[in-house]
C-alpha cells in the first residue's frame, strides 16, 4: 500500500479498484492521521500523514493505492485523539447492543465499503399518500420479544419475516425509528430509541443478523418493496449539525437505500430547504405534528368543546404539509394504555416519574392499570376500536404504532427512550390470545382501501363536485345539514360522497357522549337505501344489512356506526284494490271463507 494524492471530495471514503479515497473535514492547526487496521484487529497496521499544508481549508485528503478495501478497517487520529469518520458508511466493533466500546482502544473502527449490491431491478414504490396505511416499529423492539417467534430477533432481518404479518393487516409502509449508528451505552441508561448524535451515514451494526448491517439494510428495503411496502426512516437530526450535511444524508439514503421517505424534525433541518431540493422531491417528506392526536384523543374520552375540532382534523390531507395522522405513536402511551391509565408511570426510568409527557388526554375507563372488572375492560376495548375507527375513517395517511393492533402495553410508561427490555418491546402473546382486535382493524383497513370518498387524492373542498345536490363532504347531527357543535356537544356526522369517483356514498356517525343519542339520516341518493357496514360493537359485517328506518340511526353511548349507500332493491308491487282480477278476487272470498270456519 502506498499513499498518493486524493480528492478532497466526498466527504469518506470512496473505493475504486485497488484504490481508496479518504476525505474529512479537520480545524486548522490540528495534527491528523489516517489508521488502517486489518480487518477485527484493535492495533493499526499502517498509518498516514494527512499534513495541513497538503489539505484545501479545513479539508484533509489523501488516497492509499493497492489496498484491499475489503479486508481493512480505519480511523482517523487528530491530535491523539482517535476519531470514527463523521461519514463512515459502516462500523466495525458495535455488534452486540448495549455493549460499550472505547473508541480509543480502537475497539470501534470504520468499514471501508464498496458500493456492490445487486438491487435486482429494485424501484422506490411511489405510493399516492392517500393510499398509504403507515404502521410505526423500532426495529430492534419489533421482533425482539421471545414471542415474536422470528430467526432473527431484534433485527432487519426480523422485519422481513414479518412482512407476511404486515400485509395480511393491509399495511403498506413501514416508518422505522433511527435505523443510523448511534451511541446506545449513556452514563447509567440505555439510550434504547436511538435519538441524539450518531453517525448518521452509516446503518445500526447492531440491528444486523449477520456481519454487513449495509446489506441486510438494503435486503429489507428491497424485500418491502417486493411486498408492496415503503420504507420511510425517522431522522431526528440533532441541533448542530449543519442543515448540508442533512440533506445530503437524506439523499445518501434515498439513492444507496432506495428509501421512499423521511420524518425530520423542522426546528432542526429548515423544512423549506428539504421540500425546495430537486433530487428530494422524488419521496416523501414528513415531520410530526400533534394537533391530530390531542384532538381526536380528546375526542374519544369525552371532552367538551371538540366538535369543530374534529370537523378540521377529519378532512385533513397529509400530502399538503407531511403530516400523517396518528393516535399514538412512541413518545406517550400505547393505545392500550391510553385507555387504561389516567396518569404516567416512569418509575423505571429511574427520574422519579418526572420525565415523559404529563398530558396525554387519557382516560382509565374507571380503573387505574390493570383490571379484572367486566365493565372497564368492555369500555377499554371498546374506546380502542372506536380510536381505530377515528384514524382509519380521517382522509390523511394514518399511522398505526406496533402492537396497538393487539392490545400492546408498556405497563404505563409513557417515554420508554432507555427500556431495551419487555417493557419497550412489543408483546406479541396478546396477538395469540386475542386476535379479535387485529381482525377488526385489519377490516377497518381494507374497508378504508375500498371506498376511495374515504382517502380522496385530494383535499375536500365541501363543494358539489358532481351537480347531484351533495358536497363531497357535509356534516350532520339530530337534524341533516345541521351540525350540533355546542360546548356540551359530543356527536357529530360526516357524509362522504362517492359518486364522482365510482364509489358509494359512506356515512359516519360518531358519538362520543356517555349518553345514547339519535341522527338524522340525509338521504343516501335516488333510489338509494342506507345499510349498515359496521359499528363499534359487531365490528363489520360480510354483507351490509339495509336499515329499517331510513330517517334516523340511535347510536348506543360512546360508539360509532359506518353507513354505506346501495341501489334499493325492487319489490314487487301489491296490485292496486281497484284492478283486481276475477281470481284474485275468488282467491280472496275463498280465504275469508276458510278462515271462518277455521274460527267455528
Amino acid at each position: 500500500m502506498k499513499k498518493i494524492a486524493g480528492r478532497p471530495q466526498p466527504f469518506g471514503t470512496v473505493v475504486e479498484g485497488k484504490k481508496v479515497n479518504f476525505a474529512l473535514r479537520v480545524p486548522k492547526g490540528k495534527e491528523c492521521e489516517l489508521l488502517l487496521y486489518r480487518e477485527g484487529k484493535t492495533r493499526p497496521e499502517c498509518t498516514f500523514d494527512m499534513p495541513e499544508d497538503e489539505g484545501i481549508g479545513e479539508v484533509r485528503f489523501l488516497a492509499v493505492d493497492g489496498i484491499d478495501a475489503g479486508k481493512y478497517e480505519y480511523n482517523f487520529r487528530i491530535d491523539g485523539k482517535v476519531c470514527l469518520d463523521p461519514y463512515v458508511r459502516e462500523v466495525a466493533g458495535r455488534e452486540a447492543f448495549g455493549k460499550k466500546r472505547d473508541l480509543q482502544k480502537h475497539e470501534i473502527r470504520g468499514k471501508i465499503v464498496s458500493p456492490e449490491y445487486d438491487w435486482e431491478n429494485d424501484r422506490r414504490l411511489h405510493l399516492p399518500w392517500n393510499e398509504v396505511v403507515a404502521y410505526s416499529l423500532h426495529v430492534r423492539g419489533f421482533t425482539k420479544h421471545s414471542s415474536s417467534k422470528v430467526a432473527h430477533k431484534g433485527t432487519y432481518l426480523g422485519i422481513i419475516e414479518k412482512l407476511p404479518y404486515l400485509q395480511q393487516l393491509g399495511i403498506n409502509q413501514i416508518q422505522c425509528m433511527p435505523v443510523y449508528e448511534f451511541e446506545e451505552c449513556g452514563k447509567t441508561k440505555i439510550n434504547y430509541w436511538g435519538y441524539g448524535p450518531a453517525h448518521y451515514f452509516a446503518p445500526k451494526e447492531a440491528y444486523a443478523a449477520g456481519n454487513s448491517a449495509v446489506r441486510e439494510l438494503k435486503d429489507m428495503v428491497k424485500e418491502c418493496h417486493r411486498a408492496g411496502i415503503e420504507v420511510v426512516l425517522e431522522m431526528p437530526f440533532t441541533e448542530g449539525v449543519p442543515a448540508q450535511t442533512a440533506l445530503e444524508c437524506l439523499k445518501f439514503y434515498m439513492l444507496e437505500y432506495h428509501v421512499d421517505g423521511f420524518v425530520v424534525n423542522p426546528y432542526c433541518v429548515p423544512w423549506e430547504m428539504l421540500c425546495e431540493d430537486p433530487l428530494l422531491k422524488d419521496i416523501k417528506l414528513m415531520r410530526k405534528d400533534d394537533a391530530f392526536q390531542n384532538i381526536m384523543r380528546r375526542f374519544l374520552k369525552g371532552d367538551e368543546n371538540m366538535v369543530n375540532d374534529v370537523m378540521w382534523a377529519l378532512p385533513h390531507h397529509s400530502a399538503s404539509d407531511g403530516k400523517c395522522n396518528y393516535i399514538t405513536a412512541q413518545t406517550g402511551f400505547t393505545l392500550w394504555d391510553l385507555v387504561s391509565y389516567d396518569c404516567k408511570h416512569n418509575e423505571a426510568n429511574g427520574e422519579n416519574n418526572t420525565d415523559g409527557p404529563d398530558y396525554n388526554y387519557s382516560w382509565n375507563c374507571g380503573a387505574e392499570g390493570p383490571s379484572r372488572k367486566r365493565a372497564v375492560m368492555t369500555l377499554r376495548k371498546n374506546q380502542v376500536r372506536n380510536a381505530f375507527a377515528l384514524l382509519l375513517l380521517a382522509q390523511g395517511t394514518p399511522c398505526i404504532l406496533a402492537g396497538d393492533e393487539f392490545y400492546n402495553s408498556q405497563k404505563g410508561n409513557n417515554n420508554v427512550y432507555c427500556q431495551d427490555n419487555e417493557t419497550g418491546w412489543v408483546d406479541w402473546n396478546k396477538l395469540k390470545t386475542d386476535d379479535t382486535l387485529f381482525n377488526y382493524v385489519r377490516e377497518l383497513i381494507a374497508f378504508r382501501k375500498k371506498h376511495p370518498c374515504l382517502h380522496r387524492a385530494e383535499e375536500l373542498k365541501g363543494l358539489d363536485r358532481t351537480a347531484c345536490g351533495v358536497p363531497d363532504v357535509s356534516y350532520h347531527g339530530e337534524n341533516a345539514w345541521q351540525v350540533k357543535s355546542e360546548v356540551y356537544s359530543r356527536q357529530l356526522g360526516v357524509l362522504y360522497a362517492g359518486g364522482d369517483l365510482g364509489d358509494t356514498e359512506c356515512f359516519i356517525a360518531y358519538n362520543m357522549h356517555w349518553l345514547p343519542h339519535d341522527f338524522a339520516l340525509p338521504s343516501p341518493g335516488k333510489e338509494k337505501r342506507w345499510c349498515l357496514a359496521a359499528d363499534t360493537e359487531k365490528g363489520f359485517v360480510s354483507v351490509p344489512v339495509q336499515l329499517e328506518d331510513q330517517k334516523k340511526i340511535t347510536l348506543p353511548e360512546r360508539s360509532i356506526t359506518v353507513l354505506v349507500s346501495e341501489k334499493q332493491t325492487k319489490k314487487t308491487k301489491k296490485p292496486s284494490p281497484r284492478t283486481k282480477t276475477s281470481k284474485t278476487e275468488k282467491a280472496e272470498k275463498a280465504a275469508v271463507k276458510v278462515g271462518e270456519q277455521e274460527k267455528q
